[in-house]
């Protein structure tokens, strides 16, 4: 559905910026590892949802691509946290140190030895922040500021609502899209705790049977 899209959209274009921020603070540290904690630190303390009713409110035109990048400007603070702290771990790391005693390049130490031990923490944290866009999305679209003529999962609500459809026993109109997000969600969030336990094996004892 167009509700996933959204989230796709988001999720991805802030997991790109949070793996370049991250390998760059975590791998350079110092004054740039610096700025770019503070900065991500800020966003994160940012009412999101606030600013993005603000924005979205005076956006002429909210199409699917518009608002996956409307919440992307607020999903990239996560990556870019949890990649700069796997890679100040993995850099202390022997395979790290005898690959930069070798004469490997920055570029080849940072996607050739430590990307491949960070994909499943990058997978789990895109399921993660593909539920919460497509929740943020919905969010936005249910106060009917997401894109009118396109039908997503939210703005069909967001009719359902206005039309009175509930009062009327008009059931189908919100309990389809709504058992829709149940689906998406309950499988967006089983794959992040599948994911979870490949990234940290100690979860997998540590969860209730």
């Amino acid at each position: 559905p167009r509700s996933l899209r959204v989230g796709l959209i988001a999720a991805g274009i802030g997991m790109a910026v949070g793996i370049a921020l991250g390998f760059t603070a975590g791998f350079m540290g110092g004054w740039i590892d610096s700025v770019i904690r503070t900065i991500s630190d800020s966003v994160i303390t940012i009412p999101s949802l606030a600013v993005l009713i603000v924005i979205s409110a005076y956006v002429r035109q909210v199409s699917v691509e518009n608002m996956g990048l409307l919440l992307a400007l607020f999903a990239w603070p996560g990556p870019t946290r949890l990649i700069r702290a796997q890679v100040l771990s993995m850099r202390e790391h022997g395979y790290v140190q005898m690959a930069r005693l070798s004469g490997a390049s920055t570029f080849d130490i940072m996607f050739k030895e430590m990307m491949p031990n960070l994909l499943p923490y990058l997978a789990a944290s895109l399921t993660g922040n593909v539920s919460g866009a497509i929740l943020a999305a919905t969010g936005l679209e249910v106060l009917g500021l997401g894109p009118t003529r396109i039908p997503t999962l939210g703005m069909t609500i967001f009719y359902a609502i206005r039309a009175a459809a509930i009062i009327r026993g008009m059931w189908w109109w919100w309990g389809v899209p709504i058992a829709a997000l149940i689906v998406i969600f309950s499988g967006l969030f089983l794959m992040t705790i599948g994911l979870d336990e490949i990234a940290n094996p100690r979860l997998r004892g540590a969860r209730p049977q």
